[in-house]
């Protein structure tokens, strides 16, 4: 094993999966940092296990300040907080299902070194599949489902996929560090998926000077939207509830916010560009095949009363 990567418990569950998700670089609406710290909050998971920063993180750039220097905070000269970088790794489970969630900081370098890391601690714990999270801005209607875009790293994969109303991703770009973990978990025949959401922000900058737009921090919505199908695939069966109720409450707090604008700056006319947005946007609502047979069934039979008995009479 190697002597950067700290491996502090094994879990026994049956079944265990790895949720992953980094401050990183496509990390709108905290899809990738704030969701895995709600999960570990949410399920009281503990910490089994930790990679450390030797060698994976850059102090200063020349010219470019404190971009990727770490916080210090001193009070009366001695130093009451030193941010440093942090990889993780918590677990939450049963006997029959376990959930390791990591969350950890994008590194700067030696990236195969890192990925290295994270595969061989889900082959020491015999994690069965990888998620990893991420998110990507965009001009979206907020009053609807967010897209989910995904990237698998096995064939097999593309079918579980097909019915999880994800778009398989085109991209052609600079890797994140989700889909490079992607590649080379592809490489060693491990199981590996990522959803990336996409978020709504709005800029009128060109339009209005004194109104920037709008930008979600925490998109519940999107949270929800990944859960569902996270649940799904794995069988969890976690609580969703607590993030159908925040996405409802910042369903909410976005009605507010465009009224106000829409007062405050008529000329930008929100109400009609949102309309606009809603009517390029191809809704794609997540409804699992087995939950609409069940749901159709049950329609079926809720058209017959048991106590309305057709009538008979006996054969001649």
């Amino acid at each position: 094993m190697s002597d950067f990567l700290e491996i502090i418990e094994k879990p026994l569950s049956d079944n265990i999966y790895l949720l992953a998700g980094w401050r990183q670089w496509a990390d709108a609406g905290s899809i990738s940092s704030g969701l895995p710290q709600y999960l570990i909050q949410q399920t009281n998971a503990r910490k089994i296990g930790s990679i450390s920063p030797d060698g994976f993180y850059i102090f200063q750039i020349p010219g470019t300040h404190d971009l990727v220097r770490p916080l210090v905070k001193f009070k009366n000269g001695y130093p009451e907080f030193l941010e440093t970088e942090r990889n993780e790794f918590f677990y939450s489970g049963d006997r029959k299902n376990g959930l390791v969630i990591f969350l950890g900081d994008e590194p700067h370098m030696d990236v195969d070194r890192y990925t290295g890391a994270i595969l061989e601690a889900a082959k020491t714990w015999g994690v069965k599949r990888i998620i990893g999270l991420g998110g990507v801005y965009g001009e979206l209607p907020y009053d609807l489902e967010r897209m989910v875009s995904s990237v698998y790293s096995l064939p097999q994969l593309k079918d579980e996929l097909d019915h999880l109303g994800v778009n398989l991703s085109e991209y052609q770009g600079g890797a994140s560090i989700g889909s490079y973990i992607c590649g080379q978990a592809s490489q060693r025949k491990m199981e590996y998926v990522s959803f990336y959401g996409f978020v709504p922000t709005y800029d009128f900058s060109d339009t209005n000077q004194n109104v920037n737009g709008i930008t979600i921090e925490n998109d519940y919505t999107a949270w929800l939207g990944i859960m569902q199908r996270v649940n799904h695939m794995l069988k969890l069966e976690l609580d969703l509830t607590d993030l159908q109720e925040k996405s409802e409450h910042l369903r909410k707090l976005m009605d507010e916010k465009i009224e106000e604008i829409d007062r405050s700056a008529p000329e930008i006319d929100i109400r009609n560009y949102l309309q606009r947005l809603k009517d390029d946007f191809d809704e794609t609502i997540f409804q699992p095949h087995d939950d609409f047979w069940e749901e159709e069934l049950g329609r079926l039979f809720d058209k017959f009363d048991p106590d309305d008995e057709p009538e008979t009479k006996p054969l001649s």
